[in-house]
């Protein structure tokens, strides 16, 4: 009975690979939207005033960093544990129903959170606090669902058949409890009761934490969000698809523990640098921008290792559009993770903060490295889940190279107006006054902002062709077996 070839349950990974479609195209639709509205201020009147106390930019903006961040970035994470997490652990979850009651639960749960987060944040209800917007009774329901991926990761290495850990499985690991311990203390908070035209919300709250005290804390989780959800978890995913598709062992499993350890004792340190040119000490300002320029180091020991396993198969790239994302997901990484510590340095800082370079900073990151490899690890199962061949490769190679020009749009309109913002903000007149206004440097930015909305919605367009192939691919693509696809080991054993 133990040489019969494992059967994996992939029920709860296919829910979460719908999930992560869904909510990947409502939350860059939003921000297309919102490139819209900062290009052009009338969009949001189109449907009316009724409407557009809804659709304004700061009811908007946190349902657009929340649904790609924790819906469709979690999303693909959570889809590919659950298949990842069997293959390498050598386990199936059909062997468990407790954890395959763990993990439905798991995902019904989560969709109820999603739901609630729409609804609270459309209204207006929010704590204000950057990426950490939801009430107190929201709070409570994340950490529930987060406890749920913990009991689904430990039980499955608790009665697991593969001795070893591979890579990818220390990388899940870490982001569960380093989202974990961050969500919790960034989200202290008391709960209070407060009436407003009458009704009573108590529903509200007020953080443990105070002014300076407030920030650090705040951007202590903030950037670890970046290093947990958008880093981590993707280095997980890389490590073990890059390998599967390409046929190719992992460069080196020795560099991969050594970026491993070097990310988890630097990047936890780095988040000082959003405060720059404030009232933190400046001792810990100065901390976070050396901990966050040492950051290269780890940050391209994991790409550079990705980058080396295509050594000596590179025509691979030519002809697999899904290696062409996978690729270049990990250039974008070392790109992204190369202007972000060079951001840091005081001296840019001065011109970069509060610019529009931190938001192309941010996007090439998210759309170049995290969605391309969410969307590339997805393609990748397709097939196995769905036992059915990718439908259209030449629809999956047609949006790479939409979407690769939607990211190229976006971030080079960003720099631009960005470094232009900080240069106009900063030029004084012979007396010594200001040079421009505020007004000037819209009127300037003008056609950077909309050149970045016509990027975004490049990218969506793509997200439409992803969400068409992995539908066909379900329903319509040729049946195959496991069998006839590719299936090498990531550790080439």
């Amino acid at each position: 009975m133990e040489n019969r070839p494992l059967e994996y349950d992939y029920t709860v990974a296919k829910m979460f690979m719908f999930m992560a479609i869904v909510l990947g195209i409502v939350g860059m639709t939003i921000g297309v939207v919102l490139a819209l509205e900062l290009a052009f201020p009338g969009v949001n009147t189109i449907l009316g005033s009724g409407v557009a106390e809804f659709t304004n930019f700061s009811r908007l903006r946190p349902l657009h960093t929340d649904a790609v961040a924790y819906g469709f970035t979690l999303s693909g994470i959570w889809a590919t544990w659950y298949y990842v997490g069997q293959r390498v652990l050598k386990v199936s979850l059909k062997e468990s129903s407790f954890l395959m009651a763990v993990a439905k639960l798991h995902f019904w749960l989560y969709v109820l959170v999603v739901a609630a987060v729409v609804v609270s944040l459309f209204a207006g209800i929010t704590t204000s606090k950057e990426y950490a917007e939801f009430e107190w009774p929201i709070d409570i329901a994340v950490v529930v669902v987060w406890v749920l991926w913990g009991v689904s990761i430990f039980g499955l290495i608790g009665i697991r058949r593969e001795k070893a850990l591979y890579i990818s499985v220390w990388y899940y690991i870490a982001t569960f409890l380093g989202v974990a311990m961050l969500y919790l203390f960034n989200n202290m908070e008391v709960p209070t009761y407060f009436v407003s035209g009458g009704i009573g919300a108590w529903y509200h709250s007020v953080s443990m934490y105070a002014g300076t005290n407030d920030a650090l804390v705040q951007w202590w989780f903030g950037h670890n969000a970046v290093a947990f959800v958008f880093t981590v978890p993707i280095i997980a995913m890389i490590y073990y698809f890059l390998p599967k598709e390409s046929g190719q062992a992992v460069y080196s499993y020795k560099l991969s523990l050594l970026a491993f350890w070097g990310l988890m004792f630097v990047y936890l340190w780095a988040g000082g640098h959003h405060l720059l040119y404030s009232t933190v000490p400046d001792w810990m300002q100065t901390m976070g921008s050396i901990f966050s320029v040492i950051l290269i180091l780890p940050s391209w020991g994991s790409a550079i290792n990705m980058l080396l396993t295509m050594k000596g198969e590179w025509q691979q790239v030519a002809n697999s559009p899904l290696i062409k994302f996978m690729v270049l997901a990990s250039t974008f990484y070392m790109f992204s993770t190369l202007e972000g510590p060079i951001q840091a340095i005081k001296s840019v800082n001065a011109i970069a903060h509060f610019t529009d370079w931190i938001v192309g900073h941010v996007h090439d990151g998210v759309l170049g490295w995290v969605a391309f490899m969410v969307i590339a690890a997805l393609y990748h199962m397709a097939p196995r889940v769905f036992k059915r061949e990718i439908y259209s490769k030449s629809l999956m190679n047609a949006q790479f190279w939409i979407q690769t020009l939607g990211v190229v749009l976006y971030f080079s309109s960003m720099w631009i107006a960005g470094i232009t913002q900080g240069m106009m903000w900063r030029a004084h007149d012979e007396f010594g006054n200001l040079a421009y206004s505020f007004i000037d440097t819209v009127t300037v930015l003008h056609p950077y902002y909309t050149i970045r909305a016509v990027g975004g919605l490049l990218y969506l367009v793509g997200m439409f062709m992803w969400a068409y192939n992995m539908y066909k691919t379900a329903t319509a693509g040729r049946a195959v077996e496991e069998a006839e696809l590719k299936n090498a080991s990531p550790m080439g054993a």
